[in-house]
């Protein structure tokens, strides 16, 4: 970590960061770490915290669990959190398809967003990627009835491949036919513009719980 970085993580990883031995705990609840009992939005791989902090701080009713396994980008969403006066954001470095199952009950999550998974671009690794059928089917147990998915990826393949999944799974209604617009409450982030720079035009997709 930088020294921002460190910094921020120092303040806040105690009221802000769930640590990872936590989970084993026979009660662990996440209301726990929220202090209050809110409806849940879980996003998966929320990296530096630009979408998780801008769209948490435009719902301040909701509580925004981010799962994220790289503690510089924790500390940078600590320092983001900070400058916005977020306080509805706590982050977790669990595996998150194990968090999905074992951490959430069915019909708890009001919304789950997947920016920018990891594509795994070469054709021997995408058994290792995070949107296939079986995770598709738990996920959408966890989410309430007319809760939204949401996804966005900039490789083409992988947003085939997200569409043929989710459009596969029985729980799930695709909110529009294909591909959905560009989600507008999604800010742009870095990650995103170097993808676009890089000439991948990016694919965002709706579905939701039936």
């Amino acid at each position: 970590m930088g020294p921002r970085q460190a910094q921020a993580w120092a303040r806040h990883r105690r009221e802000w960061w769930i640590p990872t031995d936590a989970v084993d705990g026979p009660a662990f609840d996440f209301r726990s770490w929220f202090g209050r009992d809110a409806p849940l939005i879980v996003e998966i791989g929320s990296g530096v915290g630009e979408a998780t902090v801008a769209l948490a701080a435009a719902r301040p009713s909701y509580d925004v669990l981010g799962i994220e396994v790289w503690e510089p980008g924790i500390a940078d969403t600590f320092h983001r959190m900070e400058q916005a006066g977020v306080r509805n954001v706590r982050m977790i470095s669990v595996d998150a398809a194990w968090v999905i199952e074992h951490l959430l009950r069915p019909e708890s999550l009001h919304e789950l967003w997947t920016f920018f998974p990891d594509p795994w671009p070469k054709q021997r690794h995408r058994r290792r990627r995070l949107v296939a059928p079986a995770f598709a089917s738990v996920a959408a147990s966890r989410l309430v009835p007319g809760g939204h998915w949401r996804l966005a990826t900039d490789w083409l393949d992988y947003a085939e491949q997200i569409l043929e999944v989710l459009g596969a799974e029985p729980l799930l209604e695709n909110v529009h036919d294909g591909p959905a617009p560009r989600w507008q409450e999604r800010p742009l982030t870095r990650f995103e513009r170097r993808g676009l720079e890089a000439g991948r035009p990016v694919t965002d997709v709706a579905f939701r719980r039936r």
